[in-house]
């Protein structure tokens, strides 16, 4: 009986070594016979799962978002059956920023992503709608929490929402050492305690 390969399986492994391509030697050296050298395999092999190296990196930032998704998820479980929406954004910002070595995989490896999209537009459109999708999510939680009287009804959901997400921009001030990890959550708690300050 012939052996059953898991297709799947290869490509995020070919993901993941494209990860630490990205973390441990930068954009720069992402081709795609240095990720196959980095997962063990011949070119000829990971081409057999990606044309190109635009969509070996489209599947590996989609991965990257899939993994940040579990972890919010797993984070949720852990605060029980009705968590304040306060403590929900807490846990969405803090795994957007690089504070653990998962999260730093895929913080650089959006990083990268970013940089490629403003070169290709097929790229581009498919980081447009990752970043549509991600903050309409931050924004449906702020609507909700206004909705239950959690945030002040006269605060605007789109500016409020537009305001948590440029805390992500902490990234290279973590990455470049001028901030360390506890300050960033700590204007993270900052910034939430006044939105979510009782009126």
């Amino acid at each position: 009986m012939p052996k059953q390969v898991d297709h799947r399986g290869r490509r995020e492994a070919i993901a993941r070594a494209l990860w630490r391509v990205v973390e441990q030697r930068g954009v720069t050296q992402l081709t795609m016979r240095v990720v196959a050298q980095e997962a063990g395999m011949s070119l000829g092999q990971l081409q057999h799962y990606f044309a190109s190296r635009t969509a070996m990196l489209s599947f590996a930032m989609d991965f990257a978002s899939e993994q940040t998704s579990v972890r919010v998820h797993q984070g949720l479980e852990k605060l029980g059956d009705r968590p304040h929406p306060r403590d929900v954004l807490r846990l969405t910002l803090a795994e957007m920023l690089p504070l653990h070595a998962d999260a730093r995989a895929t913080s650089r490896m959006s990083a990268a992503y970013v940089l490629e999209a403003l070169h290709d537009e097929a790229v581009h459109e498919q980081a447009r709608r990752g970043l549509v999708q991600g903050r309409a999510l931050v924004e449906q939680l702020v609507r909700q929490a206004i909705a239950d009287g959690h945030i002040d009804s006269g605060r605007d959901p789109a500016t409020e929402t537009n305001l948590l997400l440029a805390l992500t921009g902490l990234t290279p001030l973590i990455e470049l050492d001028v901030i360390e990890p506890q300050d960033a959550l700590a204007a993270i708690d900052v910034h939430l305690d006044r939105l979510f300050r009782s009126t």
